[in-house]
Protein backbone atom coordinates (compact mmCIF):
# COMPACT_ATOMS: atom_id res chain seq x y z
CA UNK A 1 0.00 0.00 0.00
CA UNK A 2 2.81 2.36 0.95
CA UNK A 3 4.55 1.56 -2.38
CA UNK A 4 1.38 2.35 -4.34
CA UNK A 5 1.09 5.71 -2.59
CA UNK A 6 4.72 6.56 -3.36
CA UNK A 7 4.19 5.62 -7.02
CA UNK A 8 1.07 7.77 -7.15
CA UNK A 9 2.90 10.73 -5.63
CA UNK A 10 5.77 10.26 -8.06
CA UNK A 11 3.29 10.15 -10.98
CA UNK A 12 1.49 13.27 -9.71
CA UNK A 13 4.78 15.11 -9.41
CA UNK A 14 5.62 14.15 -12.97
CA UNK A 15 2.26 15.46 -14.22
CA UNK A 16 2.71 18.69 -12.24
CA UNK A 17 6.19 19.19 -13.68
CA UNK A 18 4.90 18.49 -17.19
CA UNK A 19 2.00 20.96 -16.76
CA UNK A 20 4.30 23.65 -15.41
CA UNK A 21 6.61 23.19 -18.38
CA UNK A 22 3.60 23.35 -20.69
CA UNK A 23 2.42 26.56 -19.07
CA UNK A 24 5.94 27.96 -19.31
CA UNK A 25 6.04 26.99 -22.99
CA UNK A 26 2.69 28.68 -23.65
CA UNK A 27 3.82 31.85 -21.86
CA UNK A 28 6.90 31.99 -24.04
CA UNK A 29 5.02 31.28 -27.27
CA UNK A 30 4.79 34.13 -29.77
CA UNK A 31 2.19 35.18 -32.32
CA UNK A 32 2.64 37.03 -35.59
CA UNK A 33 1.40 40.59 -35.88
CA UNK A 34 1.49 42.33 -39.25
CA UNK A 35 1.92 46.07 -38.83
CA UNK A 36 0.29 47.97 -41.69
CA UNK A 37 2.07 51.20 -40.75
CA UNK A 38 5.42 49.87 -42.00
CA UNK A 39 4.42 46.55 -43.62
CA UNK A 40 6.56 44.50 -41.24
CA UNK A 41 5.66 41.26 -39.46
CA UNK A 42 6.50 40.98 -35.79
CA UNK A 43 6.75 37.96 -33.51
CA UNK A 44 5.37 39.15 -30.19
CA UNK A 45 4.81 37.24 -26.93
CA UNK A 46 1.29 35.90 -26.72
CA UNK A 47 -0.89 38.15 -24.57
CA UNK A 48 1.10 41.31 -25.37
CA UNK A 49 -0.78 44.59 -25.09
CA UNK A 50 -0.90 46.76 -28.20
CA UNK A 51 1.29 49.35 -26.50
CA UNK A 52 3.97 46.64 -26.16
CA UNK A 53 3.54 45.67 -29.81
CA UNK A 54 3.97 49.32 -30.78
CA UNK A 55 7.17 49.57 -28.72
CA UNK A 56 8.53 46.44 -30.40
CA UNK A 57 7.66 47.79 -33.87
CA UNK A 58 10.05 50.71 -33.56
CA UNK A 59 7.47 53.06 -35.08
CA UNK A 60 7.55 56.75 -34.24
CA UNK A 61 4.24 58.63 -34.05
CA UNK A 62 4.35 62.23 -32.86
CA UNK A 63 0.66 62.32 -31.94
CA UNK A 64 0.05 58.73 -31.00
CA UNK A 65 -0.64 55.98 -31.00
CA UNK A 66 -4.02 56.61 -29.40
CA UNK A 67 -5.70 53.43 -30.64
CA UNK A 68 -5.32 50.80 -33.37
CA UNK A 69 -7.33 49.06 -36.05
CA UNK A 70 -7.01 45.32 -35.29
CA UNK A 71 -8.39 43.07 -38.03
CA UNK A 72 -10.59 46.02 -39.00
CA UNK A 73 -11.94 46.61 -35.50
CA UNK A 74 -10.74 49.66 -33.57
CA UNK A 75 -9.27 48.68 -30.21
CA UNK A 76 -7.57 50.58 -27.42
CA UNK A 77 -3.90 50.20 -26.65
CA UNK A 78 -4.90 48.04 -23.65
CA UNK A 79 -5.97 45.30 -26.08
CA UNK A 80 -4.05 42.00 -25.74
CA UNK A 81 -2.98 39.87 -28.69
CA UNK A 82 -3.53 36.12 -28.39
CA UNK A 83 -3.80 35.17 -32.07
CA UNK A 84 -2.20 36.39 -35.31
CA UNK A 85 -3.49 39.87 -36.13
CA UNK A 86 -3.17 42.66 -38.65
CA UNK A 87 -2.70 45.97 -36.85
CA UNK A 88 -2.70 49.59 -37.97
CA UNK A 89 -1.79 52.10 -35.27
CA UNK A 90 -3.82 55.34 -35.26
CA UNK A 91 -3.03 58.80 -33.96
CA UNK A 92 -5.06 61.86 -33.03
CA UNK A 93 -5.47 62.92 -36.66
CA UNK A 94 -7.73 59.91 -37.34
CA UNK A 95 -11.39 59.97 -36.28
CA UNK A 96 -11.02 56.90 -34.05
CA UNK A 97 -7.76 58.08 -32.51
CA UNK A 98 -9.23 61.52 -31.88
CA UNK A 99 -12.20 60.03 -30.05
CA UNK A 100 -9.87 58.03 -27.76
CA UNK A 101 -7.92 61.22 -26.93
CA UNK A 102 -11.10 63.19 -26.18
CA UNK A 103 -12.60 60.46 -24.00
CA UNK A 104 -9.37 60.29 -21.98
CA UNK A 105 -9.44 64.06 -21.54
CA UNK A 106 -13.02 63.79 -20.21
CA UNK A 107 -11.83 61.10 -17.77
CA UNK A 108 -8.96 63.26 -16.49
CA UNK A 109 -11.36 66.20 -16.09
CA UNK A 110 -13.72 64.09 -13.95
CA UNK A 111 -10.77 62.73 -11.94
CA UNK A 112 -9.61 66.31 -11.25
CA UNK A 113 -13.12 67.32 -10.20
CA UNK A 114 -13.20 64.37 -7.77
CA UNK A 115 -9.74 65.18 -6.37
CA UNK A 116 -10.87 68.75 -5.62
CA UNK A 117 -13.84 67.55 -3.58
CA UNK A 118 -16.59 68.05 -6.14
CA UNK A 119 -18.98 65.25 -7.05
CA UNK A 120 -18.31 63.91 -10.59
CA UNK A 121 -21.91 62.62 -10.65
CA UNK A 122 -22.92 66.29 -10.98
CA UNK A 123 -20.72 66.77 -14.06
CA UNK A 124 -22.40 66.88 -17.45
CA UNK A 125 -20.34 66.83 -20.67
CA UNK A 126 -22.76 67.36 -23.48
CA UNK A 127 -22.56 70.25 -25.93
CA UNK A 128 -19.97 70.26 -28.75
CA UNK A 129 -19.67 74.00 -29.28
CA UNK A 130 -17.05 76.64 -30.09
CA UNK A 131 -14.56 73.93 -31.16
CA UNK A 132 -14.68 72.35 -27.72
CA UNK A 133 -17.07 70.68 -25.30
CA UNK A 134 -19.31 72.50 -22.88
CA UNK A 135 -19.07 71.09 -19.37
CA UNK A 136 -21.27 71.99 -16.45
CA UNK A 137 -21.42 71.08 -12.78
CA UNK A 138 -24.50 71.30 -10.60
CA UNK A 139 -23.28 73.45 -7.74
CA UNK A 140 -25.27 75.47 -5.18
CA UNK A 141 -23.38 78.52 -6.49
CA UNK A 142 -22.09 79.80 -9.84
CA UNK A 143 -18.87 78.31 -11.23
CA UNK A 144 -16.05 80.81 -10.78
CA UNK A 145 -12.82 81.57 -12.60
CA UNK A 146 -11.03 80.22 -9.53
CA UNK A 147 -12.88 76.90 -9.88
CA UNK A 148 -11.85 76.66 -13.53
CA UNK A 149 -8.25 77.52 -12.72
CA UNK A 150 -8.09 74.92 -9.94
CA UNK A 151 -9.53 72.18 -12.14
CA UNK A 152 -7.18 73.06 -15.00
CA UNK A 153 -4.19 72.99 -12.64
CA UNK A 154 -5.22 69.64 -11.14
CA UNK A 155 -5.71 68.16 -14.63
CA UNK A 156 -2.19 69.19 -15.56
CA UNK A 157 -0.82 67.65 -12.36
CA UNK A 158 -2.56 64.35 -13.18
CA UNK A 159 -1.11 64.45 -16.70
CA UNK A 160 2.40 65.31 -15.45
CA UNK A 161 2.25 62.45 -12.94
CA UNK A 162 2.06 59.94 -15.82
CA UNK A 163 -0.52 57.77 -14.05
CA UNK A 164 -1.44 54.46 -15.72
CA UNK A 165 -5.05 54.13 -16.89
CA UNK A 166 -6.31 50.64 -16.08
CA UNK A 167 -9.01 48.79 -17.98
CA UNK A 168 -11.30 46.37 -16.14
CA UNK A 169 -14.05 43.99 -17.18
CA UNK A 170 -16.54 42.69 -14.64
CA UNK A 171 -20.03 41.25 -14.23
CA UNK A 172 -22.52 44.00 -15.08
CA UNK A 173 -24.39 43.59 -11.80
CA UNK A 174 -21.15 44.23 -9.91
CA UNK A 175 -20.48 47.32 -12.04
CA UNK A 176 -24.02 48.58 -11.43
CA UNK A 177 -23.55 48.16 -7.68
CA UNK A 178 -20.23 50.04 -7.82
CA UNK A 179 -21.65 53.02 -9.72
CA UNK A 180 -24.79 52.98 -7.55
CA UNK A 181 -22.58 53.58 -4.52
CA UNK A 182 -20.82 56.38 -6.39
CA UNK A 183 -24.13 58.09 -7.14
CA UNK A 184 -23.63 57.76 -10.92
CA UNK A 185 -27.31 57.07 -11.60
CA UNK A 186 -27.17 57.83 -15.35
CA UNK A 187 -24.70 54.96 -15.73
CA UNK A 188 -26.78 52.67 -13.53
CA UNK A 189 -29.85 53.27 -15.73
CA UNK A 190 -27.82 52.65 -18.89
CA UNK A 191 -26.29 49.37 -17.70
CA UNK A 192 -29.59 48.07 -16.36
CA UNK A 193 -31.27 48.65 -19.71
CA UNK A 194 -28.65 47.06 -21.98
CA UNK A 195 -28.88 43.47 -20.73
CA UNK A 196 -25.15 42.83 -21.12
CA UNK A 197 -23.43 40.21 -18.97
CA UNK A 198 -20.11 42.06 -18.66
CA UNK A 199 -19.18 45.73 -18.66
CA UNK A 200 -15.82 47.43 -19.17
CA UNK A 201 -14.77 50.34 -16.96
CA UNK A 202 -11.53 52.25 -16.26
CA UNK A 203 -9.68 53.71 -13.30
CA UNK A 204 -7.02 56.36 -12.73
CA UNK A 205 -5.33 55.95 -9.35
CA UNK A 206 -8.51 54.60 -7.74
CA UNK A 207 -10.99 56.93 -9.43
CA UNK A 208 -13.39 54.85 -11.54
CA UNK A 209 -15.52 55.83 -14.53
CA UNK A 210 -17.13 54.37 -17.63
CA UNK A 211 -16.57 55.56 -21.23
CA UNK A 212 -18.03 54.29 -24.46
CA UNK A 213 -14.98 53.24 -26.46
CA UNK A 214 -11.29 52.91 -25.72
CA UNK A 215 -9.05 55.23 -23.71
CA UNK A 216 -5.34 55.95 -23.71
CA UNK A 217 -3.12 53.88 -21.39
CA UNK A 218 -1.43 56.71 -19.47
CA UNK A 219 -2.43 60.22 -18.46
CA UNK A 220 0.85 61.60 -19.84
CA UNK A 221 -0.35 60.88 -23.38
CA UNK A 222 -2.60 63.95 -23.14
CA UNK A 223 -0.12 66.48 -24.47
CA UNK A 224 -2.41 69.46 -25.08
CA UNK A 225 -5.76 70.71 -23.77
CA UNK A 226 -7.50 73.87 -22.66
CA UNK A 227 -10.13 74.71 -20.05
CA UNK A 228 -11.88 78.07 -20.07
CA UNK A 229 -14.78 79.68 -18.26
CA UNK A 230 -17.69 79.53 -20.71
CA UNK A 231 -21.08 81.04 -19.93
CA UNK A 232 -22.30 79.37 -16.73
CA UNK A 233 -19.96 76.41 -17.13
CA UNK A 234 -16.65 75.54 -18.78
CA UNK A 235 -15.32 74.82 -22.25
CA UNK A 236 -12.94 71.87 -22.56
CA UNK A 237 -10.74 72.55 -25.58
CA UNK A 238 -8.97 69.94 -27.71
CA UNK A 239 -6.12 69.87 -30.24
CA UNK A 240 -6.96 70.55 -33.87
CA UNK A 241 -6.94 67.42 -36.02
CA UNK A 242 -5.47 69.48 -38.90
CA UNK A 243 -2.83 71.16 -36.71
CA UNK A 244 -2.34 68.88 -33.68
CA UNK A 245 0.16 71.18 -31.98
CA UNK A 246 -2.53 73.85 -31.65
CA UNK A 247 -5.86 74.05 -29.87
CA UNK A 248 -8.86 74.49 -32.11
CA UNK A 249 -9.74 78.17 -32.27
CA UNK A 250 -12.63 79.23 -30.04
CA UNK A 251 -15.50 80.50 -32.16
CA UNK A 252 -18.70 82.22 -31.16
CA UNK A 253 -21.64 79.85 -31.56
CA UNK A 254 -24.25 81.57 -29.44
CA UNK A 255 -27.19 80.50 -31.60
CA UNK A 256 -26.20 76.86 -31.61
CA UNK A 257 -25.58 76.90 -27.86
CA UNK A 258 -29.03 78.40 -27.35
CA UNK A 259 -30.65 75.59 -29.37
CA UNK A 260 -28.95 72.95 -27.23
CA UNK A 261 -29.94 74.69 -24.00
CA UNK A 262 -33.55 75.07 -25.15
CA UNK A 263 -33.79 71.34 -25.89
CA UNK A 264 -32.14 70.43 -22.60
CA UNK A 265 -34.74 72.49 -20.72
CA UNK A 266 -37.49 70.63 -22.55
CA UNK A 267 -35.83 67.28 -21.82
CA UNK A 268 -35.63 68.15 -18.13
CA UNK A 269 -39.38 68.78 -18.13
CA UNK A 270 -40.19 65.36 -19.60
CA UNK A 271 -37.43 63.65 -17.59
CA UNK A 272 -35.35 62.22 -20.44
CA UNK A 273 -31.75 63.40 -20.67
CA UNK A 274 -29.89 60.11 -21.23
CA UNK A 275 -30.28 56.84 -23.11
CA UNK A 276 -30.98 55.10 -19.80
CA UNK A 277 -33.94 57.46 -19.28
CA UNK A 278 -35.15 56.76 -22.82
CA UNK A 279 -34.88 53.00 -22.41
CA UNK A 280 -36.87 53.17 -19.19
CA UNK A 281 -39.58 55.18 -20.99
CA UNK A 282 -39.72 52.54 -23.74
CA UNK A 283 -40.05 49.79 -21.13
CA UNK A 284 -42.92 51.70 -19.45
CA UNK A 285 -44.73 51.99 -22.79
CA UNK A 286 -44.42 55.80 -22.97
CA UNK A 287 -43.09 55.96 -26.53
CA UNK A 288 -46.36 57.11 -28.13
CA UNK A 289 -46.51 60.23 -25.99
CA UNK A 290 -42.79 60.87 -26.49
CA UNK A 291 -43.17 60.70 -30.28
CA UNK A 292 -46.25 62.95 -30.24
CA UNK A 293 -44.62 65.59 -28.03
CA UNK A 294 -41.35 65.54 -30.04
CA UNK A 295 -43.19 65.97 -33.33
CA UNK A 296 -45.34 68.74 -31.87
CA UNK A 297 -42.25 70.58 -30.64
CA UNK A 298 -40.67 70.48 -34.11
CA UNK A 299 -43.86 71.68 -35.76
CA UNK A 300 -44.11 74.51 -33.25
CA UNK A 301 -40.57 75.66 -34.09
CA UNK A 302 -41.25 75.53 -37.84
CA UNK A 303 -44.46 77.50 -37.32
CA UNK A 304 -42.56 80.15 -35.35
CA UNK A 305 -40.04 80.53 -38.18
CA UNK A 306 -42.88 80.89 -40.72
CA UNK A 307 -44.55 83.53 -38.55
CA UNK A 308 -41.28 85.47 -38.32
CA UNK A 309 -40.96 85.39 -42.11
CA UNK A 310 -44.57 86.59 -42.42
CA UNK A 311 -43.89 89.52 -40.07
CA UNK A 312 -41.05 90.60 -42.37
CA UNK A 313 -42.87 89.87 -45.61
CA UNK A 314 -43.00 93.51 -46.70
CA UNK A 315 -39.23 93.46 -47.36
CA UNK A 316 -38.31 89.78 -47.29
CA UNK A 317 -38.47 87.89 -50.59
CA UNK A 318 -35.82 85.15 -50.34
CA UNK A 319 -35.65 82.25 -47.86
CA UNK A 320 -32.37 80.29 -47.75
CA UNK A 321 -32.12 76.89 -46.04
CA UNK A 322 -28.74 75.26 -45.43
CA UNK A 323 -27.45 72.34 -43.43
CA UNK A 324 -25.02 69.43 -43.56
CA UNK A 325 -25.65 66.06 -45.16
CA UNK A 326 -28.71 64.16 -43.88
CA UNK A 327 -29.77 67.06 -41.71
CA UNK A 328 -33.30 66.92 -43.11
CA UNK A 329 -33.10 70.14 -45.15
CA UNK A 330 -35.55 68.88 -47.77
CA UNK A 331 -38.34 68.00 -45.33
CA UNK A 332 -37.66 71.17 -43.35
CA UNK A 333 -38.21 73.09 -46.58
CA UNK A 334 -41.45 71.23 -47.33
CA UNK A 335 -42.88 71.63 -43.84
CA UNK A 336 -41.90 75.30 -43.79
CA UNK A 337 -43.68 75.75 -47.13
CA UNK A 338 -46.89 74.42 -45.57
CA UNK A 339 -46.59 76.83 -42.64
CA UNK A 340 -45.86 79.73 -45.00
CA UNK A 341 -49.09 78.97 -46.86
CA UNK A 342 -50.91 79.01 -43.51
CA UNK A 343 -49.53 82.55 -43.08
CA UNK A 344 -50.70 83.64 -46.54
CA UNK A 345 -47.31 83.39 -48.25
CA UNK A 346 -46.80 81.24 -51.34
CA UNK A 347 -43.32 79.62 -51.49
CA UNK A 348 -41.65 79.19 -54.88
CA UNK A 349 -38.68 76.84 -54.96
CA UNK A 350 -35.51 77.11 -57.04
CA UNK A 351 -33.08 74.20 -57.24
CA UNK A 352 -29.43 75.14 -56.85
CA UNK A 353 -28.58 71.90 -58.68
CA UNK A 354 -29.69 73.55 -61.93
CA UNK A 355 -27.11 76.30 -61.54
CA UNK A 356 -23.99 74.13 -61.87
CA UNK A 357 -21.38 75.43 -64.29
CA UNK A 358 -20.53 73.30 -67.33
CA UNK A 359 -18.43 70.39 -66.16
CA UNK A 360 -15.27 71.62 -67.87
CA UNK A 361 -15.31 74.65 -65.53
CA UNK A 362 -15.99 72.66 -62.34
CA UNK A 363 -13.23 73.06 -59.71
CA UNK A 364 -11.19 69.97 -58.91
CA UNK A 365 -10.12 68.63 -55.52
CA UNK A 366 -6.59 67.68 -54.42
CA UNK A 367 -6.98 64.29 -56.12
CA UNK A 368 -7.90 65.88 -59.43
CA UNK A 369 -11.56 64.80 -59.25
CA UNK A 370 -14.44 67.17 -59.95
CA UNK A 371 -15.46 68.88 -56.71
CA UNK A 372 -19.21 69.39 -56.96
CA UNK A 373 -19.31 70.49 -53.31
CA UNK A 374 -17.21 73.56 -54.13
CA UNK A 375 -19.02 76.89 -54.06
CA UNK A 376 -17.68 77.79 -57.50
CA UNK A 377 -19.15 74.65 -58.99
CA UNK A 378 -22.23 76.91 -59.16
CA UNK A 379 -22.73 79.67 -61.70
CA UNK A 380 -22.93 82.45 -59.13
CA UNK A 381 -23.24 85.38 -61.57
CA UNK A 382 -26.22 83.75 -63.32
CA UNK A 383 -27.84 82.81 -60.02
CA UNK A 384 -27.57 86.35 -58.64
CA UNK A 385 -28.77 87.81 -61.93
CA UNK A 386 -31.90 85.62 -61.86
CA UNK A 387 -32.66 86.24 -58.19
CA UNK A 388 -32.32 90.01 -58.62
CA UNK A 389 -34.56 89.94 -61.67
CA UNK A 390 -37.22 87.89 -59.86
CA UNK A 391 -37.15 90.15 -56.82
CA UNK A 392 -37.63 93.13 -59.13
CA UNK A 393 -40.74 91.54 -60.62
CA UNK A 394 -39.11 90.48 -63.88
CA UNK A 395 -39.54 87.17 -65.65
CA UNK A 396 -36.62 84.75 -66.05
CA UNK A 397 -36.14 81.46 -67.83
CA UNK A 398 -34.65 78.95 -65.40
CA UNK A 399 -31.67 76.83 -66.46
CA UNK A 400 -31.63 73.03 -66.42
CA UNK A 401 -28.43 71.14 -65.71
CA UNK A 402 -27.92 67.91 -67.61
CA UNK A 403 -25.87 65.66 -65.31
CA UNK A 404 -25.33 63.16 -68.12
CA UNK A 405 -23.63 65.61 -70.50
CA UNK A 406 -22.35 67.99 -67.82
CA UNK A 407 -23.90 70.96 -69.62
CA UNK A 408 -26.29 73.69 -68.57
CA UNK A 409 -29.15 74.38 -70.93
CA UNK A 410 -32.43 76.30 -71.07
CA UNK A 411 -35.32 74.53 -69.39
CA UNK A 412 -38.13 76.37 -71.14
CA UNK A 413 -39.60 77.01 -67.70
CA UNK A 414 -40.28 80.70 -67.06
CA UNK A 415 -40.85 82.23 -63.67
CA UNK A 416 -42.09 85.56 -62.33
CA UNK A 417 -42.64 86.22 -58.64
CA UNK A 418 -46.08 87.41 -57.58
CA UNK A 419 -46.65 89.81 -54.74
CA UNK A 420 -47.60 87.11 -52.22
CA UNK A 421 -44.74 84.78 -53.19
CA UNK A 422 -41.23 84.27 -51.78
CA UNK A 423 -38.32 82.41 -53.30
CA UNK A 424 -37.13 79.41 -51.28
CA UNK A 425 -33.69 77.93 -51.96
CA UNK A 426 -32.26 74.89 -50.17
CA UNK A 427 -28.66 73.72 -50.45
CA UNK A 428 -25.36 73.31 -48.65
CA UNK A 429 -24.13 76.79 -49.67
CA UNK A 430 -27.31 78.68 -48.80
CA UNK A 431 -25.74 80.52 -45.83
CA UNK A 432 -22.50 81.38 -47.61
CA UNK A 433 -22.55 85.18 -48.11
CA UNK A 434 -20.87 84.80 -51.50
CA UNK A 435 -23.78 82.77 -52.88
CA UNK A 436 -26.16 85.74 -52.81
CA UNK A 437 -23.63 88.55 -52.50
CA UNK A 438 -25.65 90.92 -54.71
CA UNK A 439 -28.95 90.47 -52.88
CA UNK A 440 -29.74 93.07 -50.19
CA UNK A 441 -29.62 91.62 -46.67
CA UNK A 442 -33.09 92.88 -45.73
CA UNK A 443 -34.58 90.73 -48.50
CA UNK A 444 -33.07 87.47 -47.18
CA UNK A 445 -34.03 85.13 -44.36
CA UNK A 446 -31.50 82.39 -43.58
CA UNK A 447 -32.26 79.08 -41.83
CA UNK A 448 -29.70 76.55 -40.59
CA UNK A 449 -31.08 73.03 -40.18
CA UNK A 450 -29.06 70.31 -38.50
CA UNK A 451 -29.52 67.16 -36.41
CA UNK A 452 -28.19 68.47 -33.10
CA UNK A 453 -28.31 65.33 -30.96
CA UNK A 454 -29.15 66.41 -27.41
CA UNK A 455 -29.63 63.05 -25.68
CA UNK A 456 -26.58 61.70 -23.83
CA UNK A 457 -25.43 58.12 -23.42
CA UNK A 458 -24.79 59.07 -19.79
CA UNK A 459 -23.64 62.28 -18.13
CA UNK A 460 -20.00 61.77 -19.17
CA UNK A 461 -20.64 60.33 -22.66
CA UNK A 462 -22.15 62.63 -25.27
CA UNK A 463 -23.44 61.34 -28.62
CA UNK A 464 -21.80 62.97 -31.68
CA UNK A 465 -24.29 64.63 -34.01
CA UNK A 466 -22.28 63.22 -36.93
CA UNK A 467 -23.16 59.66 -35.86
CA UNK A 468 -26.84 60.55 -35.97
CA UNK A 469 -26.54 61.98 -39.48
CA UNK A 470 -24.39 59.10 -40.74
CA UNK A 471 -27.00 56.56 -39.59
CA UNK A 472 -29.72 58.57 -41.31
CA UNK A 473 -27.70 58.62 -44.51
CA UNK A 474 -26.95 54.87 -44.39
CA UNK A 475 -30.67 54.11 -44.16
CA UNK A 476 -31.66 56.65 -46.83
CA UNK A 477 -28.89 55.71 -49.29
CA UNK A 478 -29.91 52.06 -49.14
CA UNK A 479 -33.62 52.75 -49.47
CA UNK A 480 -33.62 55.43 -52.18
CA UNK A 481 -30.26 55.36 -53.92
CA UNK A 482 -29.33 51.69 -53.93
CA UNK A 483 -26.08 52.46 -52.11
CA UNK A 484 -24.82 49.96 -49.51
CA UNK A 485 -23.66 50.90 -46.02
CA UNK A 486 -20.04 50.16 -46.91
CA UNK A 487 -20.08 52.73 -49.72
CA UNK A 488 -21.87 55.35 -47.60
CA UNK A 489 -19.26 54.94 -44.86
CA UNK A 490 -16.45 55.12 -47.44
CA UNK A 491 -17.73 58.46 -48.75
CA UNK A 492 -18.44 59.95 -45.34
CA UNK A 493 -14.95 61.38 -44.72
CA UNK A 494 -15.14 63.34 -47.96
CA UNK A 495 -18.64 64.56 -47.10
CA UNK A 496 -17.44 65.74 -43.68
CA UNK A 497 -14.49 67.52 -45.24
CA UNK A 498 -16.83 69.47 -47.52
CA UNK A 499 -19.09 70.36 -44.60
CA UNK A 500 -16.18 71.70 -42.58
CA UNK A 501 -15.20 73.93 -45.48
CA UNK A 502 -18.52 75.05 -46.92
CA UNK A 503 -21.20 74.77 -44.23
CA UNK A 504 -20.07 74.95 -40.62
CA UNK A 505 -18.15 78.26 -40.90
CA UNK A 506 -21.40 80.02 -41.86
CA UNK A 507 -23.95 78.43 -39.52
CA UNK A 508 -23.98 81.38 -37.13
CA UNK A 509 -25.03 83.61 -40.06
CA UNK A 510 -28.50 82.09 -39.78
CA UNK A 511 -31.50 84.14 -38.72
CA UNK A 512 -32.98 80.95 -37.30
CA UNK A 513 -31.60 77.56 -36.31
CA UNK A 514 -33.78 74.49 -36.49
CA UNK A 515 -32.90 71.24 -34.74
CA UNK A 516 -34.07 68.33 -36.88
CA UNK A 517 -32.98 65.61 -34.43
CA UNK A 518 -35.61 63.67 -32.53
CA UNK A 519 -35.02 62.55 -28.97
CA UNK A 520 -36.13 59.02 -29.82
CA UNK A 521 -34.84 58.69 -33.38
CA UNK A 522 -31.75 56.55 -32.81
CA UNK A 523 -33.99 53.93 -31.20
CA UNK A 524 -36.12 54.00 -34.38
CA UNK A 525 -33.18 54.05 -36.82
CA UNK A 526 -31.68 51.06 -35.00
CA UNK A 527 -34.03 48.53 -36.58
CA UNK A 528 -33.29 49.62 -40.16
CA UNK A 529 -29.61 50.46 -39.71
CA UNK A 530 -28.40 47.33 -37.89
CA UNK A 531 -29.09 44.85 -40.75
CA UNK A 532 -27.37 47.19 -43.21
CA UNK A 533 -24.31 47.56 -40.98
CA UNK A 534 -24.10 43.80 -40.52
CA UNK A 535 -23.73 43.42 -44.30
CA UNK A 536 -20.41 45.32 -44.33
CA UNK A 537 -17.71 42.69 -45.00
CA UNK A 538 -15.23 42.13 -42.18
CA UNK A 539 -12.25 42.25 -44.53
CA UNK A 540 -12.93 45.80 -45.75
CA UNK A 541 -11.64 49.04 -44.24
CA UNK A 542 -15.17 50.33 -43.54
CA UNK A 543 -15.92 47.41 -41.24
CA UNK A 544 -14.36 49.23 -38.27
CA UNK A 545 -16.91 52.05 -38.47
CA UNK A 546 -19.79 49.65 -39.14
CA UNK A 547 -18.79 47.59 -36.11
CA UNK A 548 -18.57 50.70 -33.90
CA UNK A 549 -22.01 51.90 -34.99
CA UNK A 550 -23.51 48.46 -34.39
CA UNK A 551 -22.16 48.43 -30.83
CA UNK A 552 -23.48 51.94 -30.29
CA UNK A 553 -27.00 51.22 -31.55
CA UNK A 554 -27.37 48.27 -29.22
CA UNK A 555 -27.46 50.66 -26.26
CA UNK A 556 -30.94 51.70 -27.41
CA UNK A 557 -34.12 49.78 -26.70
CA UNK A 558 -35.77 49.53 -30.15
CA UNK A 559 -38.84 51.62 -31.03
CA UNK A 560 -40.93 50.48 -34.03
CA UNK A 561 -41.56 53.17 -36.67
CA UNK A 562 -45.28 52.48 -37.13
CA UNK A 563 -46.25 55.43 -34.92
CA UNK A 564 -44.05 57.94 -36.73
CA UNK A 565 -46.47 60.27 -38.60
CA UNK A 566 -46.19 60.56 -42.43
CA UNK A 567 -45.20 64.24 -42.17
CA UNK A 568 -42.34 63.48 -39.76
CA UNK A 569 -38.89 64.63 -40.77
CA UNK A 570 -37.67 61.10 -40.03
CA UNK A 571 -39.82 59.77 -42.88
CA UNK A 572 -37.36 61.40 -45.30
CA UNK A 573 -34.98 58.62 -44.27
CA UNK A 574 -37.26 55.79 -43.12
CA UNK A 575 -39.73 55.98 -46.01
CA UNK A 576 -43.50 56.34 -45.82
CA UNK A 577 -43.55 60.14 -46.07
CA UNK A 578 -46.60 61.98 -47.38
CA UNK A 579 -44.22 64.50 -49.00
CA UNK A 580 -42.85 63.84 -52.47
CA UNK A 581 -39.06 64.02 -52.88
Amino acid sequence: MQEKCQNYLHYSAFICTFDCEKIHYVMEKTVKVKCLNNGEELDVPIGSQLEDVFAQSGLQMKYGPTSARVNNKVEGMHYRVYRPKTVEFLDITSASGNRAYIRTLFFIFCKAVSDLGFDPANVSIDIPVSNGYYVNMQLPRPITLEDVGNIRQRMQQIIDAAIPIHRHEADTEEVISMFQQMGELSKVKLFRSTGRMNTIYYDIDGYTDYYYGSLLTNTSQIYLFGLEKYRDGMLLRIPSTQHPTELDEMTHQDKMFAIFREHHQWQDIIGIRTVGDLNEAVKRGDTSLLIQVSEALQEKKIAEIAEEIARRSSSLRLVLIAGPSSSGKTTTCKRLSVQLLVNGIRPVGISLDDYFVDRQYTPRDEKGDFDYEHLHALNLPLLNEHINALLNGEEVELPKYDFHTGKSKSSGKKLRLKKDEVLVMEGIHALNPELTAHIPQQQKYRIYASALTTILLDNHNYIPTTDNRLLRRIVRDHKYRGVCAQETIRRWASVRKGENRWIFPYQENADAMFNTAMLFELAVLREQALPLLEEVPEQCHEYAEAYRLRKFLRYFAPIPNREIPPTSLLREFLGGSSFKY
